[in-house]
């Protein structure tokens, strides 16, 4: 069953279709999770925004049609990339089509790209156009019973080489944020 709209004939589908979605918001409900910011996942954002020495990072849940970053750090409001005015504020919440996150819950492993201009699939992204989005760094959140709950991820206004510490940073970091949500569902623990 799929929950994306159809696509005309001969066009480029950019975003996968989710055909873990009725599953996946299934689990999200059983461990509280989707639809409203959560402090602890702010505060997890903006640690891995450190760690990755990023702009943005997002925790990321897939539901239904669209993205909800239950935890979000975003830059003060600054400069865009190119210098025309200020960077519009994000959202917590996105359609499928906007971000790279969809991508990374649909292959099941991270992604990396240092520069999204290179890859003409995102380079026409819209967070790309409203954010300046330069590159990104992203993995899923596969809890133990196989399921995609969405992503952790983190995004520059420049283009950046993550490297090889990039990615076992936010492959670490993903297992570490699904261990904690299921000990918060079990056990009753805070983020």
């Amino acid at each position: 069953m799929s929950c994306d709209p159809p696509r005309p004939p001969g066009r480029l589908l950019l975003t996968p279709e989710d055909r873990e979605a009725p599953a996946r918001v299934r689990r999200l409900r059983r461990l509280g999770l989707g639809r409203r910011p959560e402090p602890g996942l702010d505060a997890f954002a903006g640690r891995l925004a450190e760690l990755a020495d990023a702009p943005y990072a997002m925790v990321n849940f897939l539901v239904g049609d669209g993205q909800f970053f239950a935890g979000l750090h975003v830059p003060d409001p600054a400069p865009a990339a190119d210098g025309d005015g200020p960077r519009p504020v994000s959202g917590r919440a996105h359609p499928r089509e906007h971000g790279f996150c969809p991508h990374v819950a649909a292959r099941r492993k991270a992604l990396v790209l240092e520069d999204v201009r290179d890859y003409p699939r995102f380079a026409g992204n819209p967070v790309v156009d409203e954010f300046g989005i330069r590159s990104y760094l992203g993995a899923p959140l596969i809890d133990s019973t196989g399921t995609v709950l969405g992503t952790v991820g983190a995004a520059d206004v420049r283009p950046r080489p993550w490297g090889k510490a990039g990615l076992e940073t936010i492959k670490a970091t993903a297992a570490e944020l699904v261990a904690r949500l299921e000990r918060r569902a079990d056990d009753g623990l805070p983020l």
